[in-house]
């Protein structure tokens, strides 16, 4: 039988996928920034931009408290993601309804960041690796922000701007 593995393997091997995806995310912001054409939008990217930078450093401490060298591991799931997002950019670049898509984008990442983030904080919790847990919930609670600050956004302009062009086939 191979050597089993617990929750300890498990907790840095989601480590490893978060610390790529926020890499990844790092790179992919400014490129979001510079595609948008709200003034509030760009802002927003750029504060998500600072927030991300933070998050990389809190998850580099957290490799520190498991004794662990920050390594990342190939994110199927955000390299998806962004993927999917590049593709909107091509598709509706210039277009009413970039905006609204570049938030679907944005938001379907932070919904990811916001589960990885809640399980390894309750994984930090059980295991007790010293403040893990709350460097971990300082950057959910970031990831949630951010959600929530997109939505209002989405709400408050970029879906009616979209909304109001009309279907012509």
């Amino acid at each position: 039988m191979a050597d089993d593995k617990g929750l300890e393997h498990l907790f840095h091997d989601t480590l490893r996928d978060i610390y790529y995806a926020e890499r990844n995310i790092l790179k992919t912001l400014p490129k979001l920034e510079q595609a948008a054409s709200s003034d509030e939008l760009k802002a927003a990217f750029r504060k998500h931009l600072g927030e991300t930078e933070g998050q990389v450093a809190r998850l580099e401490e957290v490799f520190a408290l498991i004794d662990r060298k920050p390594m990342s591991k190939k994110c199927e799931a955000i390299d998806g993601i962004i993927k999917e997002g590049d593709g909107l950019l091509e598709d509706y670049a210039g277009t009413t309804a970039l905006d609204a898509g570049l938030i679907s984008s944005a938001q379907a990442v932070e919904h990811y960041e916001i589960t990885r983030y809640g399980t390894l904080r309750r994984w930090a919790k059980m295991l007790t690796i010293g403040n893990a847990y709350d460097l971990l919930t300082q950057s959910l609670e970031e990831e949630s922000a951010t959600d929530e600050a997109l939505t209002k956004l989405a709400d408050t302009e970029a879906n009616a701007k979209a909304a109001q062009v009309k279907k012509t086939s």
